[in-house]
């Protein structure tokens, strides 16, 4: 089965819970004089200080103080949401870093209690631990934190009669797991560094009030080894996860994650609940060199604009094979530190690492600065046959997640190879046949694209490709294909052929045919054709097409990838529908195969043009690209989609092998903490299977209560008149080059919504959103007690709508049916509410039966 899936695009919590999962180091300098200052003790070749390194292998490496080691009882840490006891035992605190305490190794009784604040976060937690609340007692805990964790300890603390031998004999395990949070104490203590010129001070290493971090590494009696964090750095504050390594493969499963509700009023530089970028990036300026098959050397220019004052340490993510060597603020060198990602968390397994770079002194807002990176390594993977892969080996520019910035981008490159990149090619009279901004000197070919919008990210590959273009009004679609498959590629079955006569006595003449190996470059104009196709579709219903070009160029594997005017198709997308069979593809396999091109030509609207604000927002792009596929795959091919459907149905209520339905790995709001050791593709299949139905149900339901409202027949109402398609034109005309969050988007959709779907009175998809969103039911729905009744003024029916294995508090909107002795005629939509609810309808003359949703437009469990 082919992926119709991109490259995961999010920060998947914040900066520093990658930081706080890292667990090894490469550190470097630019130059001599990096910083200026007081001279610690690590100097470079040329003897000149280093501090930010200096305290980064301070924080990473301090050990357990002997002379600060305790008895301890009673006593408790408390944040939001979590209280962490330490009943009785003893504890070592770290050495002084800068004059500060950092960490601390406890043994003995203690207990650790978290409350998650909803439903949604408590079925997470019990999923991975059996408990709504996590309600722990523990034996041992490592404790690292950059606030005044000592003193509040203080008063519990009593001289310990072994302090030394206890010390010296955790000491080991302690300096092992302080390097787990030396980057994101790097970003709170760096901003004690010396500045060029100031005076130091005793007050140097201070912490802010509004940046707090406390982690837990505990050794719990039943959970084994896990983490707890509190941190007001991190998009959502408080959250607790566990690595775990499952048949060779090592996942990080995040139990919870959320910003308790504060009980105070948040500070001024909160915005609501989404908290500010400390920096935009408006515009990168990137030179690169590419030497097939695998090397990539780069300067990449950062036009940075300061939008909060005091960070000294930001971070950028950058594929683990890419090496920074130098960084430059303003024409001088900075320090700067590669940390690389723990395996299992979503950072590493997009390939990348996290770079920090330290500023010569803290950044004040309305600053304008110009960052330079210098880097390089083997980024790309061969694939063969003409074929090379940019992605596979991680991010390949300094990238600080979904900031929309403008690229100009100038590629080196060999003679023989065709790159395409996002944005547009600047036309020059070295142009080439093609129209690019593309010249050659017979040993180099050299060509320059500069996006025409901003974009929060910039791609590009490259390829021994054919070229094969078609038209979509004023847009050019291009295809990209290699004249062959890439080694990897399966090759199509062999076919033996016996003649069914033959001459008494004689042996069968047995045949064995070849079937031909498909050729990406021999398809090449039919999914350009089929591109531009999808274009027009999605720009008749959402709005004009968002750049002035598209390339789909192929991509060895079963994924496909997105950007901004640019997709790398899947090998599989370049195959026709025979060379599908050939390779042994099922229906319903070959219908989601014919899915991809549509599905990534989707996402320059969902996803390119309008990006998502969080992770818990990315499966909105996801299942509104795939469910846009399928809207152009209903005027072709109607009961394709309902196959699709039905798969997506079957695989969220098909269990794994501890008898978890897909289903329960939670609802799409949780994004890419879906991915786990129990739903190693979780996020695929919930997004794009749950996803995509909610999106049907939600369509079918504006329908059908359109047409009660109007009493208009659904036929003869335009596709591109529809309420769904009416909002989503909203939505790309408020939301264009921005990002939208999941209630922002329900809110267009509530524009629309008939008075058949308010409920309790409320012109609101709250009750949707609550329920389905953030829910995971999949309900059984039938009908009890039903009775035709004939009036004088006509017929009713009455009767009872049951809504079966869902939670109490469910509304779904159940359409009913009259069968009379046509088709089924739509009467009217029930709010089901809770397990029973009662109706009563007009019914037309003839009617024999009712039915409840006769076109299968909900997403419900079978009988």
């Amino acid at each position: 089965m082919t992926q119709v899936t991109r490259k995961p695009r999010t920060i998947l919590l914040c900066l520093t819970a990658w930081i706080a999962l890292s667990s090894a180091f490469v550190f470097g300098q630019s130059s001599p004089d990096s910083v200026v200052g007081e001279s610690p003790e690590k100097k470079d070749s040329a003897g000149v200080a280093k501090p930010a390194e200096n305290l980064y292998l301070k924080l990473r490496g301090v050990g357990l103080d002997p002379e600060r080691t305790y008895r301890i009882r009673g006593a408790s840490l408390d944040r939001p949401a979590l209280h962490i006891m330490l009943e009785d035992g003893e504890i070592s605190f770290t050495a002084d870093v800068g004059g500060r305490i950092t960490g601390a190794f406890f043994e003995g009784d203690g207990e650790l209690l978290l409350t998650p604040p909803n439903q949604v976060e408590r079925a997470s937690m019990a999923l991975f631990t059996g408990m709504a609340i996590l309600e722990e007692r523990f034996s041992s805990a490592y404790l690292r934190f950059n606030d005044d964790t000592f003193s509040e300890l203080q008063p519990f603390l009593r001289p310990a009669d072994d302090a030394r031998e206890f010390s010296t004999k955790r000491n080991e395990p302690a300096i092992n797991m302080a390097e787990q949070d030396a980057l994101r104490l790097l970003a709170t203590f760096s901003r004690g560094l010396p500045v060029t010129g100031a005076p130091s001070s005793a007050d140097s290493m201070r912490v802010p009030a509004t940046d707090r971090m406390l982690h837990a590494r505990v050794q719990g009696q039943k959970l084994g080894t896990f983490d707890v964090y509190f941190d007001t750095a991190g998009l959502e504050e408080v959250w607790a996860g566990q690595p775990r390594t499952v048949e060779g493969s090592t996942y990080y499963d995040l139990w919870t994650s959320f910003t308790p509700e504060k009980t105070s009023p948040a500070p001024a530089n909160k915005k609501g609940k989404d908290k500010p970028e400390d920096i935009s990036i408006p515009r990168y300026r990137i030179k690169v060199e590419v030497n097939p098959p695998t090397t990539v050397r780069a300067e990449a220019w950062l036009q940075m604009d300061v939008l909060e004052s005091g960070e000294r340490t930001l971070f950028f993510e950058l594929s683990r094979f890419l090496q920074v060597k130098a960084v430059e603020v303003g024409g001088r060198p900075v320090e700067f530190i590669n940390n690389t990602a723990i395996d299992g968390t979503q950072l590493a397994k997009r390939g990348n690492d996290l770079v920090a770079v330290v500023f010569p002194e803290p950044l004040r807002r309305g600053q304008k600065l110009e960052l330079k990176f210098v880097y390089g390594g083997d980024v790309l993977s061969e694939a063969g046959g003409g074929l090379l892969y940019v992605g596979a080996r991680g991010t390949w520019y300094p990238n600080r997640g979904l900031l929309r910035a403008n690229f100009d981008l100038e590629f080196h490159y060999p003679p023989g190879w065709t790159l395409i990149a996002t944005g547009k090619r600047i036309t020059s009279e070295a142009a080439g046949s093609d129209g690019s901004a593309e010249s050659s000197s017979g040993e180099e070919q050299v060509a320059r694209w500069v996006t025409e919008r901003p974009t929060a990210l910039s791609g590009f590959n490259l390829g021994r490709y054919a070229r094969a273009a078609a038209q979509a009004g004023n847009v050019t679609v291009a295809a990209y294909a290699a004249r062959a498959m890439e080694k990897s590629f399966p090759r199509p079955a062999e076919s033996v052929i016996t003649p069914p006569i033959r001459r008494p006595g004689a042996s069968a003449d047995v045949v064995v045919v070849e079937a031909p190996v498909p050729s990406p470059a021999r398809n090449a104009q039919i999914v350009a054709d089929n591109g531009a196709r999808a274009v027009e579709f999605f720009s008749q219903r959402f709005g004009a097409y968002p750049y002035s070009s598209l390339a789909l160029t192929q991509m060895p594997g079963r994924v496909s990838q997105g950007w901004p005017g640019l997709v790398f198709l899947s090998s599989y997308a370049f195959l026709t529908p025979e060379e599908t069979v050939d390779l042994g593809a099922s229906p319903v396999n070959g219908a989601l195969n014919r899915l991809t091109l549509p599905h990534e030509t989707a996402h320059q609207w969902w996803g390119d043009l309008i990006g998502w604000r969080t992770y818990r927002d990315q499966w909105v792009f996801e299942a509104l690209a795939n469910y846009s596929s399928l809207l152009m795959m209903e005027t072709e091919k109607p009961t394709e989609v309902r196959l699709i459907l039905e798969r997506y149905r079957e695989d969220l209520l098909q269990k794994n092998k501890y008898g978890e339905s897909l289903r329960d790995a939670g609802p799409v709001s949780l994004g890419l903490r879906l991915n786990s050791s129990h739903f190693p593709s979780g996020y695929e299949g919930v997004s794009y299977g749950r996803g995509t139905w909610l999106f049907h149900m939600l369509r079918h339901m504006l329908l059908d209560a359109e047409a009660m409202q109007t009493r208009r027949s659904q036929e003869t109402q335009p596709v591109a008149d529809e309420p769904f398609i009416r909002a989503l034109r909203k939505i790309r005309e408020r939301y264009a080059d921005k990002a939208i969050s999941t209630r922002e988007l329900f809110a267009v959709f509530d524009e629309e919504l008939p008075r058949a779907l308010w409920y309790e009175g409320h012109k609101s998809l709250d009750w949707f959103v609550q329920g389905w969103v953030e829910g995971v039911a999949l309900p059984h729905f039938s009908t009890q007690s039903v009775r035709i009744v004939k009036k004088a003024g006509g017929t009713e029916v009455v009767g009872i709508v049951r809504q079966s294995d869902a939670p109490q508090d469910l509304v779904s909107a159940v359409s009913v049916y009259a069968v009379t002795a046509t088709k089924p005629r739509l009467i009217g939509i029930v709010l089901a509410d809770g397990p029973e609810t009662p109706f009563h309808l007009a019914v037309p003359e003839g009617t024999k039966r009712i039915t409840l949703d006769a076109y299968q437009n909900l997403l419900s469990s079978p009988k």
